[in-house]
């Protein structure tokens, strides 16, 4: 506890900490496949191909272009369909999305404890999005989403987000913990600040090198709520 101690509020990810992102990519990838059926392509055969894409990397861009060059059609197809499959990715909305096991629990006893704000990358919209489907909406101090701040350009570790989650519970950034389980975005941006930051094992990075070092690195969200609590 001594590694905490002073820590006043928390600051938790969202993809690939609260939840598998798996999952959500999933689903945007049948529905990729799904447009591409109205276009004459093989929804099946579109949509794994979108996934393998994404397993490869879910942060590249391009992977729609990528998935059709797979698919095996001529540039020419690709430059006209790319807009329409792009929409369709980006307008998924999943109905659900599975929490991981016992984070339900662990995210309940962190708010019982300490006001705790939700710091995460990417389009507002999805992001919203799924946290309704995750049942998150509403179990947050604060949600902060990067791309709000700045596009593209403030998602983590560019500390916008970490400044605004500070400002919102009302703390100094060295009295919180950011809780990720990306060392190069969620760590860093603690880092950055001088915040403490636990690394959780979780999801498509959890085999990527502690690198920054986290102030604690533990298998997932319970591991890191026992730390805390």
């Amino acid at each position: 506890m001594t590694l905490f101690a002073g820590v006043t509020a928390v600051v938790v990810d969202l993809d690939d900490t609260l939840y598998p992102q798996a999952a959500y990519l999933y689903g945007a990838a049948r529905a990729v496949g799904r447009a591409g059926a109205e276009a004459g392509l093989d929804p099946v055969r579109l949509g794994r191909a979108v996934r393998r894409e994404l397993l490869a990397g879910s942060d590249r861009g391009g992977t729609i272009d990528r998935a059709l060059a797979r698919y095996g059609l001529p540039p020419g197809d690709v430059t006209t369909l790319v807009p329409v499959l792009v929409a369709a990715f980006t307008g998924y909305r999943p109905r659900r999305l599975p929490l991981f096991p016992g984070a339900d629990a662990a995210l309940a006893a962190l708010t019982a404890r300490f006001p705790v704000a939700c710091l995460t990358d990417g389009n507002p919209l999805i992001q919203r999005a799924k946290l309704a489907a995750a049942g998150l909406t509403g179990a947050f101090t604060a949600v902060v989403i990067t791309d709000e701040l700045g596009g593209r350009e403030a998602r983590k570790p560019h500390p916008a987000g970490l400044h605004e989650a500070a400002a919102q519970l009302g703390v100094p950034p060295a009295e919180l913990v950011v809780i990720g389980d990306r060392p190069g975005k969620d760590v860093a941006v603690a880092q950055a600040l001088g915040a403490r930051s636990i690394r959780v094992r979780t999801g498509e990075y959890a085999g990527a090198p502690d690198t920054p070092a986290a102030t604690a690195v533990v298998g997932d969200l319970t591991a890191a709520v026992a730390l805390l609590t």
